[in-house]
């Protein structure tokens, strides 16, 4: 797992490598200034950080089953003593860790 300095070396070396970065302003098309720049460095390693860090969340809910699958693994699980639904949610967690 990288460190927030290297996300946020990571982010500047990337932000360095587009360049040059256009904006527009009112219709008016200009090349990002140093202040511009310095933001979108802070941003990406931001977002770097962020994905890092949090990322397994947003992967987990999209990945878990709706409420009502599980509650109907359950129920056969009670009525066929499987254990379908704690190895459905143990796949989920495994194929998406919580960063330690």
């Amino acid at each position: 797992m990288a460190t927030k300095e290297e996300l946020q070396a990571q982010a500047d070396a990337e932000i360095e490598a587009a360049k040059p970065l256009n904006k527009s302003v009112n219709g008016v098309v200009s090349e990002y200034s140093d202040s511009d720049y310095a933001q979108a460095k802070i941003d990406l390693g931001n977002q770097k950080w962020n994905d890092q860090e949090f990322g397994y969340i947003a992967a987990r809910q999209s990945a878990f089953p709706s409420i009502g699958d599980q509650l109907d693994m359950i129920y056969w699980d009670k009525v066929n003593d499987t254990t379908t639904w704690k190895d459905a949610i143990a796949k989920v967690k495994s194929d998406n860790p919580k960063p330690e």
